[in-house]
């Protein structure tokens, strides 16, 4: 199979906001990486986020199993330190072997009425 993907990825911004419209965890607003490894290696992926006014905070240790995606909330991580809510934040995320990479945005701040947006991260070279 020919390489699919990256091993770098660059996501310029992302906002977890506050308030949300319902109970935890369905109608909570979120960031989340979508992440697919078409290799035949398990994938280690280390995630930096980056404020606009503190230092950066991670790395963040995930993995993604060959042949296999996988979907992480940003609300989930929590080791070194959990995403901090209603802050702007970018982060870069390196893999062992090369990943598609994708983010959504799901906001509930308005009952009844779901913002939802989908990018692609955009791959460094």
């Amino acid at each position: 199979m020919a390489t699919v993907g990256a091993r770098t990825w660059v996501v310029a911004g992302g906002r977890i906001p506050v308030d949300s419209s319902g109970d935890e965890p369905e109608f909570t607003s979120f960031d989340q990486l979508c992440l697919l490894n078409a290799d035949d290696s398990d994938a280690e992926v280390e995630l930096t986020v980056y404020y606009a006014d503190q230092e950066p905070v991670g790395p963040y240790q995930l993995r993604v199993w060959a042949r296999r995606i996988r979907h992480i909330r940003f609300n989930d991580l929590v080791d070194p330190e959990p995403i901090r809510l209603g802050r702007p934040f970018g982060c870069v995320l390196t893999s062992s072997t090369p990943l598609v990479v994708q983010v959504q945005r799901q906001d509930t701040r308005v009952p009844g009425a779901l913002a939802l947006a989908d990018v692609v991260a955009y791959p460094v070279p």
